[in-house]
Parts: structure tokens; sequence; C-alpha cells
């Protein structure tokens, strides 16, 4: 299970998007040849199920949510280690991952990224990550 990094508001959430099969070492050729035509259709294709956070003028993007698994809605109130989703493949992803993203606003196309930092070290393959330790 995915859990809230922050406290906040839910800005967006969307789930419907299906999950891919994993691909270990190189993706099929057909995937690497699609690449842009997903790019150009909007941020959700890249982005997959996801979830955005806005906590203190700041949007959490969670992105490649499993399908179906978002817990929460828009507009309601989260608390961190509030159970999110689960971690997917959907989007444009070629294997099961969580990709966390601090944006200024949720327009993501004219988003100005915003650093994050992680205390303690990187989490490896398989870790299950406490978000106290952020």
């Amino acid at each position: 299970m995915l859990l809230a990094p922050v406290e906040g508001i839910i800005a967006a959430a969307h789930d419907t998007e299906p999950d891919h099969p994993a691909y270990r070492g190189l993706p099929p050729i057909g995937y690497a040849l699609t690449q842009q035509r997903r790019t150009r259709a909007g941020w959700i294709t890249p982005a997959g199920n996801h979830v955005l956070i806005e906590a203190d003028g700041v949007m959490v993007a969670l992105c490649h949510l499993q399908q179906g698994s978002v817990q929460l809605q828009t507009g309601q109130h989260v608390h961190r280690g509030n159970v999110l989703a689960r971690c997917g493949n959907s989007g444009n992803s070629t294997e099961p991952h969580v990709h966390i993203q601090a944006n200024t606003t949720p327009y993501i196309e004219r988003a100005i990224t915003v650093p994050l930092t992680f205390r303690g070290t990187l989490p490896r393959n398989g870790d299950v990550i406490d978000i106290s330790d952020w």
C-alpha cells in the first residue's frame, strides 16, 4: 500500500488507466516506438493513475498507481500515513514503481518542480519505506 507522504487536500485522483505487463530488460520495440505518441496525448497518459495532494501551496504528485486502487476522492482531506493506493504499472511505465514529484501548480504542463529531500538512505528494490523518515 502507498501511504500519503504529506497532509493536505486531494486535488486530483485518477485510477481508470490499465496496468501494463512488466518488462525485464529492454521493453519491446513497439513500446519504445509509441512513447512519443503517449507523451503528446497529455499529462494523464504518461502519469497513468495518480493522486495529487495540495500541501502548503505545493502539489505532490504520486503516479503510476494500480488501476482501481485509489482510496480517496478529490476534495478529501488526507493525513500523513493515510492509505492512498497501490503501486502499479500504469502510464509511461515498464515496471511497477511509484513516481513522486512536487510542483508549484496542479496544471502540470506549466508547473515548476519543487525540490524534494529524503532523510536517510534511498530505498532498494523491495524495501518498505516508513513515511516518518521523510
